[in-house]
This record gives C-alpha cells, sequence and structure tokens, in this order.
C-alpha cells in the first residue's frame, strides 16, 4: 500500500484546495493512502500528517486559499532543518511527498529531492514567476479580481479626469501588473524587472490627454521601484511642474481571497492527477506543470536554479496599446 503526503507552502493561490483534492482523490483512486501535512515546511518538522480520505476533501474545490494551511519556517531553510525535516519523513512512513507551491516551496521541494525523498511538485503561486509552467495555479483569479478592480476605478476616473494608480501584488516579477495593464487598457505599466522613470510616467499621461483622452491608468507591481504610494509621493511633490493629481489603490492581498475561477479549478485538477501519475511511474524530483496546454514535467533542479522572464512581447505590446 502506497502512502502518500501532501502539503501547500508559501503564498496562498485561489485553487489550491482543488489541487489537494484532486491529489487525495487520484490517489485514494489508485489504491493509496493520502496525508495532509498542515502549515507547509513547518507543519514537516513539528506535526503528525493527517489521514485525508474522500469525504474530506469534499466541498472544497470552490474554496479558496489552503484547508491545509501554510505557514513560514526559516528552519526549514538551512541544511540541519532540511535534514531534520527528511528523517521526518523517513520515518512517518510516507513513500512520496506533493509539494503545491511556488518558486521557494520547490527550491524546498528539490532540496528534499536531494537528500533521497521522493518528491513531486504542482506549480501554485499567482506570482507565476515558476520555469516549467506557462501558467500557474491561482494566476487566473488574480488577475480577473485585479481587472475587476480596474475596470471599476477606470469608471471613476472617467467621469472625474482622473489619473489612478493601481497596485498589483507582484514583488519580484510583474506578470500580474503586466497581463492587468494590458487586459485593463492601461496607459503606463510598471514592472520590478525594468526601472521606469516617473518623469516617463507623466509624459505618457500628458500623451494620453493631448491625445483626447480623459482619464489615464496606471498599473504597478508592488515590487516595482515606484510603488503605488512613492508615485504619487513624487507627483504631489512636482504637481506644480507636472501638472496632474493621482489617486492610488493597493489591491494587496484582495487577490489571493475568493473562490478559483473554472480555470483554475481546471488547472489544479489536471496537475493534481499528474502528480499522482507521476508518483506512479516512479518520476521523482519533477514538478507538475502546464506547458502548451500540455502538461508536463520538469526536473526541480532546472526550475530552481532559473529565473523565468517577463514576456517581452507583451511588455511592446502594452505600450502600442497605450497609445
Amino acid at each position: 500500500m502506497t502512502r502518500i503526503g501532501v502539503l501547500t507552502s508559501g503564498g496562498d493561490a485561489p485553487g489550491m484546495n482543488a489541487a489537494i483534492r484532486s491529489v487525495v482523490r487520484t490517489g485514494i483512486a489508485r489504491g493509496w493512502k493520502v496525508f495532509g501535512i498542515p502549515r507547509g515546511f513547518a507543519g514537516l518538522l513539528e506535526d503528525r500528517p493527517i489521514r485525508l480520505t474522500s469525504r474530506d476533501v469534499s466541498g472544497i474545490i470552490q474554496r479558496g486559499g489552503t484547508i491545509l494551511g501554510s505557514a513560514r519556517c526559516p528552519e526549514f531553510k538551512t541544511s540541519p532543518g532540511q535534514l531534520r525535516a527528511y528523517r521526518r519523513l523517513r520515518r512517518s512512513g510516507l513513500d512520496a511527498l506533493v509539494v503545491i507551491g511556488g518558486n521557494g516551496s520547490q527550491a524546498g521541494a528539490n532540496a528534499l529531492s536531494i537528500l533521497g525523498f521522493p518528491v513531486v511538485g504542482i506549480a501554485s503561486t499567482i506570482d507565476n514567476d515558476l520555469c516549467g509552467s506557462d501558467i500557474t495555479i491561482g494566476v487566473d483569479t488574480a488577475l480577473n479580481i485585479a481587472l475587476e478592480a480596474i475596470d471599476r476605478l477606470k469608471t471613476t476616473a472617467s467621469s472625474h479626469g482622473r489619473v489612478f494608480v493601481v497596485e498589483v501584488m507582484g514583488r519580484d516579477c510583474g506578470y500580474l501588473a503586466l497581463a492587468a495593464g494590458v487586459a485593463g487598457g492601461a496607459e503606463v505599466v510598471m514592472v520590478p524587472e525594468i526601472e521606469t522613470d516617473p518623469e516617463d510616467v507623466a509624459a505618457a499621461i500628458r500623451s494620453a490627454y493631448l491625445h483626447g483622452k480623459h482619464h489615464a491608468l496606471v498599473v504597478v507591481a508592488e515590487g516595482a521601484t515606484y510603488g503605488a504610494e512613492r508615485l504619487v509621493a513624487y507627483f504631489e511633490k512636482h504637481r506644480e511642474r507636472l501638472g496632474f493629481d493621482l489617486r492610488s489603490t493597493i489591491l494587496g492581498h484582495v487577490q489571493r481571497g475568493g473562490a478559483p475561477g473554472a480555470f483554475d479549478r481546471l488547472l489544479a485538477s489536471r496537475l493534481g492527477a499528474a502528480a499522482t501519475l507521476a508518483i506512479a511511474q516512479n518520476r521523482f524530483g519533477v514538478l507538475a506543470g502546464l506547458v502548451r496546454d500540455e502538461i508536463v514535467l520538469t526536473p526541480l533542479a532546472a526550475v530552481v536554479s532559473e529565473k523565468k522572464p517577463i514576456d517581452p512581447f507583451l511588455l511592446d505590446l502594452a505600450k502600442v496599446l497605450a497609445e
């Protein structure tokens, strides 16, 4: 009888519960016992795995967050902490582990894999910065939440002829800001990967008004050199010269919450099934992701050693469509 564990780690993403459900039910369908590990890698060091039945994951596919919880675990980032987790896994009687999460989570999964424990990762992060998957669990839902806010703000911006700045999540990756900016019709998109001068922002806004627009929208990732608050402060300081007032809205963690959309539920279900299939085929040390609409397994070592670049075509498109 195969016994597998599943945990969620890092920031929660809409669709994580759907992935847990898929791992549990496809594992049980193979005749296995499935155990949930609470609180991510912290739980791996401290808690006992909890047996999960098909009924335990009933009614969670539409729920945001993660029923297993997630927590920071500085100890697991150290070699002694990883070795301790490996030993606990061996003593637990688990035959394999499924790790649902983003870059940090898959780095942890890779560390356990290097130590010799059978691990399969599932790509899940709203930042969409994970190599090995074109799009990850949670991205589509988070993007649509941001887009709904942008659409609402554009309505009031148009009514008052104002410039609005919307800050979305993305500390190190600007995908959400870029995609939301293109889909939301922003005049300016600011991402961490490319430094944008506030004077260039002012020039773009001025150009928008000269082209007959009655309002303007700036979408900025939280990790950009000038976040929403800093950008607004710059414009306030130089208001007499620049001639614009900016209103800012910081969406923050609201993008993580709420029910996952259909795309994320389907993606999570497919990746969960792919993870248990990989275990059945003894394919470990890999990440289950979506590439060109096909489920693929990418070595964890390759996933964590590369940084997913931002799409230059999308960057150019954002500028062209803003005219």
